[in-house]
């Protein structure tokens, strides 16, 4: 029977239990992307707190493009060397840590003014109304030859693999949604053109860093707003990416947009409020031979025993709740089953000139 703390593997990648922390906006970089103390510190004390995968906060592949402050970079071999103590730590401590690749496009309120934001169509962002220049294939061949090029340094760096972030109505997930492409070349229309870039990246991405890297990918079961990718879409694509040889599908849903159905929703207070997303995700696990993540509205180590026992779901993804804390694995390995303590309030995207901090932490200090 399968455990939580089971031993697995994705690709070439040992995890010691089936729990990642899923990736999240820290908000601690420098102003190039780069490493800084307290960037270094959150990533060690999930290291220390016993997860088995940490995903990195999504990481900007081209210099020109910063969908938010205090991202990291990956866009230049400065970051070789800059990572190699993260990824050392976190292997001292027996976690593994893969890159989040993204390209944000126009869902953003950063700096709009000062940068050329690339979207699938000349089409405003229904959360934060930026219009985008529409990607020429010039473009398009450009951001796949750096996501290439930034999955090869992240392996260089000693991550144990890299994501593609493809979801909550970033570039690759508005590419996908036909709202926001509206496009008439092989780029647009039919799911197949509209899933075309992601595949490409993906194939760029393989043929750099060999088949035994793990590449994963993040995808939005829906998108929950008029016109948005369904349920359908994601199915086609995943099955796309499995014949592809992608190695784990992170699943989750919604876009800054979609009110509250959203990727992160709020007061989840009760068991029945939890996983969210478990029925897609145990759908797609089902009909694919590929590792499902879980993300969405997980507290409860009760709620996820049960969808480990009665669903394919094979890993189970956090984000809110290793803010509030980072020890919260290890807690519950040594028999202290109690809830996250996190009251998904959100107030870790509240801005702070210390990153994007648990308020409970914040305000106890």
């Amino acid at each position: 029977m399968r455990t939580l703390f089971d031993e697995t593997k994705i690709n070439s990648m040992t995890l010691k239990n089936r729990l990642i922390r899923s990736a999240t906006w820290e908000n601690m970089a420098d102003q190039s992307g780069h490493m800084t103390e307290s960037l270094f510190k959150l990533y060690e004390g999930l290291a220390c707190g016993g997860v088995g995968l940490i995903i990195t906060g999504y990481a900007f592949p081209l210099a020109e493009e910063q969908p938010n402050p205090g991202m990291m970079g990956i866009y230049d071999d400065s970051f070789i060397e800059d990572y190699r103590p993260l990824t050392e730590m976190v292997h001292s401590h027996g976690s593994r840590i893969v890159m989040q690749l993204a390209y944000g496009g126009s869902q953003t309120n950063y700096r709009t003014e000062d940068r050329n934001i690339w979207g699938p169509s000349e089409v405003a962002d229904l959360a934060f109304k930026v219009v985008p220049h529409e990607m020429s294939q010039e473009n398009i061949q450009t951001l796949v030859k750096a996501y290439g090029e930034a999955a090869t340094r992240a392996k260089a760096a000693g991550f144990d693999g890299i994501q593609l972030h493809s979801a909550h109505g970033y570039l690759l997930n508005q590419f996908l949604c036909p709202y926001y492409n509206r496009r008439t070349d092989e780029y647009g229309g039919s799911i197949e053109n509209r899933a075309r870039i992601i595949l490409e990246i993906f194939n760029e991405v393989r043929s750099r860093v060999g088949a035994d890297y793990p590449v994963l990918i993040k995808l939005n079961a829906e998108d929950y707003i008029e016109k948005g990718a369904t349920f359908e879409d994601c199915r086609y694509l995943c099955r796309e990416l499995a014949a592809s040889g992608i190695d784990a599908i992170e699943v989750s849903c919604g876009t800054f947009a979609s009110g509250k159905l959203g990727p992160c929703r709020m007061r989840i207070d009760a068991p029945e409020k939890e996983a969210y997303n478990a029925e897609h995700a145990a759908q797609l696990a089902d009909e694919l031979d590929v590792p499902i993540l879980l993300v969405g509205g997980l507290r409860s180590i009760e709620v996820i025993k049960n969808l480990l026992k009665t669903t394919p779901i094979d890993y189970f993804s956090m984000a809110r709740p290793l803010l509030a804390e980072p020890q919260l694995v290890k807690r519950w390995q040594d028999g202290d089953c109690r809830p996250a303590r996190c009251t998904s309030c959100n107030g870790c995207f509240r801005p702070n000139p210390a990153g994007n901090l648990c308020v409970l932490n914040f305000e106890s200090e």
